[in-house]
């Protein structure tokens, strides 16, 4: 009887904030599941073309926390490379606490074209090649661990901001409610090593 008393007294406010919570996860779920399948990719999409060195120019991510000014993503793309096997290289910067690491994530075809899965620090991997012409990339990255992050970038083969890329890529920012990042090219004060 008592357990019966303490159900009802947790109902009124408890259950409610309960409910919300369970919709927002809800919500948030279904919409980063949405949002995957609405995400396009490049058509006869040539992963040998991507090869080799290319610059972060845009960074944007759906969730707010890893954009902040005070404790922004400091993540940079160095370069892409592929395997006989088909598999895919992204050797990464993560720079933070005065130190700058490299890292070698290795992708595996999805069997979808321009599509690439992998295991990330325990969490999976999904990356979509959305749109290229091969100096100019727009990239998808779907983290999933205890939680599902988008993170999508504009990657060129030079520094320099080409205006049409440029608006594409915002588009898609605008359009999956992105928060744009600082981005961080440090290839030259910490090179990794290619795998």
């Amino acid at each position: 009887m008592g357990s019966c008393f303490g159900l009802l007294l947790l109902t009124p406010g408890v259950m409610t904030l309960v409910r919300v919570w369970l919709l927002f996860w809800a919500f948030n779920i279904d919409l980063a599941q949405k949002n995957l399948e609405e995400v396009p990719v490049q058509p006869d999409f040539d992963a040998h073309k991507v090869e080799g060195r290319l610059f972060t120019i845009q960074l944007a991510s759906s969730l707010r926390d890893l954009v902040l000014p005070t404790d922004p993503l400091r993540l940079s793309l160095h370069s892409i490379w592929t395997r006989d096997s088909g598999d895919v290289d992204f050797v990464l910067f993560e720079k933070g606490e005065g130190l700058c690491t490299g890292l070698n994530i290795t992708m595996h075809p999805t069997g979808l074209q321009g599509q690439y899965q992998g295991i990330f620090d325990g969490g999976r991997l999904h990356v979509h090649f959305v749109s290229t012409d091969y100096d100019n990339l727009i990239l998808y990255v779907r983290f999933q661990n205890n939680e599902v992050v988008n993170l999508w970038a504009l990657l060129a083969r030079r520094m320099l901001e080409d205006p049409m890329w440029l608006g594409k890529y915002l588009g898609f920012v605008e359009k999956f409610y992105l928060q744009k990042s600082l981005v961080f090219n440090t290839a030259d004060q910490c090179p990794p090593d290619r795998a």
